[in-house]
């Protein structure tokens, strides 16, 4: 089977690739793990990433690999495939919401314009790249940022305003509201 080894092929496609970029992209957290085999020890890293628009868009992702460089790189591109709209309210979250993954839970409370982001590193990390300006948060029960970004996504996923929710119980925004 031929290939394609182009060496213009490939020097545009890198050019492509280092593009800047729509969002912004944050590592959470990086762990260097280590595995002993009989010649000694393997060492690797993962990291965890997170990508944002700052406009409601946001999703993270896990990297693994050999390097420190190539696995952020994998982390960043698994975030960027694991993109989800969040429903906001001007610059902050519509209701007071509870996300919960694995032993991770995230209690996100919208706040007054002027308060600011109120959140430890994981959810910060996730609450910037949203857009989200004005939350409170408390992280409850872990503090492993795996699970508190997964955690804090199911939290940001399950946002609903008043309008979908009239529209799926088949009344008018002013009804429900009261």
């Amino acid at each position: 089977m031929a290939y394609n080894n182009d060496r213009n092929d490939r020097r545009e496609r890198r050019n492509r690739e280092e593009a800047p970029s729509e969002f912004v992209e944050k590592v959470v957290s990086l762990n260097r793990v280590s595995k002993t085999v009989k010649g000694g020890r393997v060492a690797k890293f993962s990291a965890l990433c997170v990508v944002g628009d700052g406009k409601g868009r946001v999703g993270y992702g896990m990297g693994k690999a050999n390097e420190v460089s190539e696995a952020i790189r994998k982390g960043l591109e698994d975030a960027k495939k694991n993109i989800c709209t969040i429903t906001l309210t001007g610059t902050t979250i519509p209701h007071e919401v509870i996300g919960e993954f694995g032993a991770g839970r995230v209690l996100l409370k919208p706040a007054p314009e002027g308060t600011g982001v109120i959140a430890g590193g994981a959810v910060r990390a996730v609450v910037e790249a949203a857009g989200i300006k004005d939350i409170r948060t408390k992280c409850m029960r872990t503090n492993n940022p795996a699970n508190v970004v997964a955690a804090t996504m199911v939290g940001l996923k399950s946002l609903r305003d008043a309008a979908q929710i009239a529209a799926v119980r088949g009344k008018t925004p002013e009804e429900i509201q009261g």
